[in-house]
């Protein structure tokens, strides 16, 4: 299976202090793929390489074979990856329906222009309805994204990371601070929006890595120690020592 996302041999410094060492890390194409770490092993700086916030200091970042690493991030938003934050990141005095169809918009080769009519692009208006049934928000369309609750607003936010027709989608820690039944319906969503597209994801809550990733990869001190299925991480004795601990038995 080829590859949608490789990282080789990526190094990053922030003046003299190395934060990542030689990553090597591949995603196979339409994988579910976790990594993991404890804080400060390099996971934010990781997706931020990825998603041309940051440009290595050495290696290159591949996104289907193409070369990226360099790259600002909107060209490589129109290579097909979007990215979540772990911040929540959506307009909040516009209308849950309005921050979808941005997003549409653009995916469309549209422009946002507030003198046409772009409630009569009938493109734009149905895939905007199906992400926002999708994302289980119909009934608070109008609703001001702002006023929503926490786990609408990570909600809102992964139907905008995927609106855009992307077919690589960065998640960073989705879950953070949901309590366990939010939890459950996030990774329902994220499981439903991602099928058939390939998913990279940050994420402390190990039942939700567990439940939701084909392959897991573990960062520790900028080097990634392990990558394998679930159940090869559970039983690797350097990812029991390292990070895990009880979690992995």
């Amino acid at each position: 299976m080829s590859a949608a996302i490789e990282l080789r041999e990526i190094k990053k410094s922030f003046g003299n202090i190395p934060i990542l060492r030689d990553i090597n890390l591949s995603v196979a194409q339409g994988e579910r793929h976790a990594l993991i770490g404890p804080n400060g092993a390099g996971k934010s700086t990781t997706f931020n390489l990825i998603s041309g916030y940051f440009a290595p200091t050495s290696g290159t970042v591949r996104l289907r074979g193409e070369v990226i690493s360099g790259l600002p991030p909107y060209q490589i938003n129109r290579r097909g990856l979007s990215r979540s934050f772990q911040v929540t990141n959506v307009f909040a005095n516009m209308s849950v329906w309005e921050n979808l169809r941005c997003a549409v918009l653009w995916s469309t080769g549209q422009r946002y222009a507030f003198w046409k009519n772009i409630d009569n692009l009938p493109e734009v208006r149905e895939r905007t309805a199906q992400i926002l049934a999708d994302i289980h928000l119909t009934a608070r369309r109008d609703v001001p994204a702002g006023l929503l609750t926490y786990a609408e607003q990570r909600a809102l936010e992964i139907g905008i990371t995927v609106a855009g027709g992307a077919d690589v989608i960065l998640l960073d820690e989705p879950t953070a601070g949901m309590s366990h039944a939010e939890t459950e319906r996030a990774v329902a969503l994220i499981r439903r929006l991602t099928e058939g597209r390939t998913l990279l994801i940050v994420e402390h809550d190990m039942s939700v890595v567990f439940g939701l990733a084909d392959r897991i990869s573990v960062l520790v001190y900028g080097q990634i120690i392990a990558s394998g299925t679930p159940q090869e991480i559970r039983g690797n004795p350097k990812v029991k020592e390292a990070y895990l601990g009880e979690e992995a038995a």
